[in-house]
């Protein structure tokens, strides 16, 4: 395998040769929360920001990704590692980085409208996820499922939405058919452009 690939590619192509499986657009996103202990979800891949290497992910801004027993975990600690297995390739990625909130409060105009694409880009079923109860907390109440709220498709994000954006700056690849492993390690250059070092290391 040619050290100069480059990770998104391998990323590309294994999520192209492993697209016959409805899973393969899950991954694992851990992040560490403000009490010091890991937390661990699975979440779906939203596609790649525009032409960056940033990974769009889609959250519900009430959850525990966000929020943890009322501390802003992400806020306090806003690092995160993806670990992504694909079944059929036999190939695992783990994605560090820092991890951007875009929600309701942001007051960049460009980081909302990244928010507005991610929300226009979901389909009905995942934005009535978010017109929902709270997640994570006991149900008292016999509220109606998402499914039986009305959302005018016109309309942009309800205030639960929540795009997270994460810049990573280390990944790991390791190919377990082939047994080769690779990492890829970030660095910004002079003129404050992100560029990428390959270096091949024992699987």
């Amino acid at each position: 395998m040619a050290g100069a690939v480059s990770w998104k590619q391998l990323l590309i192509n294994a999520l192209e040769s492993n697209s016959n499986l409805k899973h393969s657009s899950f991954l694992q996103l851990a992040t560490v929360g403000s009490n010091g202990r890991p937390a661990n979800r699975t979440v779906v891949f939203r596609g790649f920001l525009d032409d960056t290497h940033k990974i769009q992910i889609n959250t519900d801004s009430r959850s525990r990704k966000v929020f943890h027993l009322g501390i802003e975990d992400l806020r306090h600690c806003p690092f995160g590692e993806i670990c992504w297995y694909f079944t059929d390739t036999w190939e695992q990625f783990r994605i560090n980085g820092k991890i951007d909130i875009i929600d309701d409060t942001v007051l960049d105009p460009i980081k909302l409208q990244q928010r507005d694409k991610a929300w226009f880009a979901s389909s009905l079923k995942s934005k009535l996820q978010y017109l929902g109860p709270k997640p994570g907390i006991p149900c008292f109440s016999e509220e109606p499922p998402p499914q039986q709220f009305s959302l005018d498709p016109s309309t942009g994000p309800v205030s639960a939405f929540c795009l997270l954006v994460l810049d990573p700056d280390q990944v790991d690849y390791v190919n377990l058919k082939t047994n080769d492993r690779l990492a890829f390690t970030s660095q910004t250059s002079v003129n404050g452009e992100k560029c990428w070092n390959t270096e091949r290391i024992n699987p």
